[in-house]
């Protein structure tokens, strides 16, 4: 039987930050896809239960969390071969120097420990067979800045940085990893920004919307999917022409 266009039957995801929002939309596209699909969640009783085989509640900030959830699904299912790192906070929106620094660690924590926790974690797996993929999602802040949002912004341009300096140490095992750089997506988190301010970052967006979380898991699929044998080490923006460079 001929498997049709970027099939992933037979192989294993794993979805951080996924009850809601882009990750919910990440989970059940993969899964479409013919993929079995764990999420983890800090509430993952609220995912969409037709999408997903096994949901592990977990904080990717703690290390005890994440060999935790990784153990759960390798005895579960088998085997992980595709891990979406999904899992991330805005912070707050104040200046800098309003920002405290138990702010500015809740964002770090998550966004980018937490990105490089869920790696770590899967990777020997994923070593020892000699495959995987690893798609984290960054943010087009995390090359832009937005003022008012320094915290979050940093934390993305770590989550790009960390993608490249990561593939470039598993290529000899046929890992790759990647990342994708939504600009503002239509999801519950975009609904904690200030009205006022969700407009001004609609405003540079030359489409003249918000994205769809469905755009996004797109791109994930394909980077995520054999059809990316050739591609890693890369961020891939879904800005709605925000950025262009």
């Amino acid at each position: 039987m001929t498997k049709s266009f970027m099939d992933l039957t037979g192989r294993v995801a794993l979805v951080t930050g996924a009850a809601r929002g882009i990750g919910s939309a990440i989970a059940e596209r993969l899964s479409s896809a013919g993929a079995t699909v764990a999420i983890a969640d800090l509430d993952p009783a609220t995912a969409p239960s037709s999408t997903i085989s096994l949901a592990v509640k977990a904080d990717v900030s703690s290390s005890e969390d994440v060999t935790r959830m990784v153990n759960t699904v390798l005895d579960s299912l088998g085997q992980i071969d595709i891990l979406v790192n999904n899992a991330g906070v805005v912070g707050p929106e104040a200046p800098v120097r309003d920002l405290s620094e138990a702010d500015w660690d809740r964002v770090m924590n998550t966004n980018v420990k937490g990105v490089f926790l869920c790696s770590r974690a899967v990777i020997p797996h994923m070593a020892e067979r000699k495959k995987g993929a690893i798609v984290s999602i960054a943010s087009i802040s995390g090359k832009e800045g937005n003022a008012n949002m320094a915290a979050y912004s940093v934390s993305k341009a770590g989550v790009i940085c960390f993608t490249k300096a990561l593939a470039r140490e598993v290529l000899d095992d046929n890992i790759r990893v990647n990342c994708v750089a939504p600009a503002l997506i239509e999801t519950e988190m975009t609904l904690s920004l200030d009205p006022e301010r969700a407009a001004v970052l609609t405003s540079k967006i030359p489409m003249g919307r918000l994205g769809k979380p469905g755009e996004v898991a797109a791109l994930v699929h394909f980077l995520a999917s054999d059809e990316a044998s050739f591609t890693t080490g890369q961020c891939y923006d879904v800005s709605g022409g925000r950025a262009t460079y």
